[in-house]
């Protein structure tokens, strides 16, 4: 059976607490007034949080994924608008890490992972989700320089963040494998700030449009080589989705706790609704789920670790987790009855949030795609 380790027992404390007095009582207002929590930010990255699979060497606390996993379900318990944050941060360290070369480690690394700056992970084009091989922005190599033009949508953190990893177009020829990643740095000349995202839910998370306008990037911000973009971004992926499956229990924990204690509380024929079998089996269903999609993801996690490849568990995570998620936050929400429908009740907030979660880091179509492939690659 898998077992936590002392160190990763407080790690999980340290978020918890952290997440209770930090996050939890301001959760509600940043939700309804869409406030980045900037400041609440920097001392996640104070305390290790914004850096937690980088090696100590470059600014990390170099705790690895699950005790990643651990501390980001707490955080996105108390407000799942800053786990989303606090997972594409770690997100965009991922290319870097893993493909970048020495200098750029030193130069983005360091102030990524200690929160001093925050990052962000630009696939996404406007009419290319699934498939990036069709997006439309381009990368014109210029000589010293990449000249980039186009847009991308729905990016968390892009308003806020001083790096952003970007997938762009540079041999439009050749669909996904015509794909190279850049490190953008937010004062580079033709870089700006599109519009901020009006959303059904993780409203205290920053979600925005880039656009590229002749935006010079310096050859040297080049991640690996030309037309490795589609890889690097997928090896990121990769990750993201162990952070998304995290933070989907994290809400889905929170769900059933609501549940809980409105179930207590509630009382319908001289008794509290908690005692009738409907609620009960709706508690049970939702409590068994949780506990499976939670050992999905640190297995996940584990394979991370221990350096082996983890595509298909991440993938396994992602969707079972974003899927117990909505269904946990259906049920908490029925059994409040009318009034989980109002804001007054943080079901309210956790159904909207918990929406997204089957969408972004790959739809679970995706992630049924890629599972498929993955299974029936092993048996052949």
């Amino acid at each position: 059976m898998f077992q936590l380790t002392s160190e990763q027992e407080m790690i999980m404390l340290m978020a918890r607490d952290f997440a209770k007095k930090e996050l939890e009582p301001y959760a509600e207002e940043r939700d309804r007034e869409e406030i980045f929590p900037e400041d609440t930010v920097k001392k996640m990255g104070e305390l290790g949080l914004m850096g937690m699979m980088v090696p100590v060497e470059y600014g990390g606390s170099g705790a690895g994924a699950v005790s990643y996993s651990i501390a980001l379900t707490e955080i996105a318990y108390a407000c799942a608008s800053t786990g989303v944050t606090m997972s594409v941060a770690n997100l965009s360290e991922e290319p870097i890490l893993k493909f970048g070369n020495e200098e750029q480690k030193e130069k983005y690394l360091v102030p990524m992972a200690t929160g001093e700056v925050l990052g962000a992970f630009a696939v996404t084009d406007p009419g290319a989700g699934s498939d990036p091989g069709s997006m439309n922005t381009r990368a014109v190599d210029k000589g010293d320089y990449y000249l980039v033009n186009g847009t991308k949508s729905f990016i968390t953190n892009g308003g806020y963040a001083g790096v952003i990893n970007l997938i762009a177009k540079t041999n439009p020829e050749k669909g996904n494998r015509g794909l190279s990643a850049f490190i953008v740095e937010k004062e580079f000349p033709g870089f700006h700030v599109g519009k901020k995202e009006k959303k059904m839910g993780l409203r205290a998370s920053n979600t925005v449009e880039l656009i590229f306008d002749d935006c010079r990037i310096p050859k040297e911000n080049l991640i690996g080589k030309e037309g490795q973009g589609f890889k690097i971004a997928m090896v990121a992926l990769d990750s993201g989705r162990i952070g998304i499956a995290s933070q989907s229990i994290g809400i889905a924990r929170a769900c059933l706790d609501e549940a809980i204690k409105y179930s207590r509380d509630r009382k319908q024929f001289g008794k509290s609704i908690g005692s009738f079998q409907a609620i009960r089996w709706m508690i049970a269903d939702m409590a068994t789920e949780i506990e499976a999609a939670r050992w999905l993801v640190l297995s996940a996690a584990d394979k991370k670790d221990s350096g082996l490849r983890f595509t298909k568990e991440a993938s396994m995570a992602k969707l079972f987790a974003s899927e117990v998620a909505n269904r946990a936050a259906y049920k908490a929400l029925q059994v409040h009855g009318g009034y989980g429908y109002i804001k007054d009740f943080r079901v309210e907030r956790l159904y909207r949030d918990a929406r997204v979660t089957t969408i972004y880091e790959g739809t679970s179509e995706v992630q049924r795609i890629v599972i498929s492939r993955e299974v029936t690659k092993a048996e052949t």
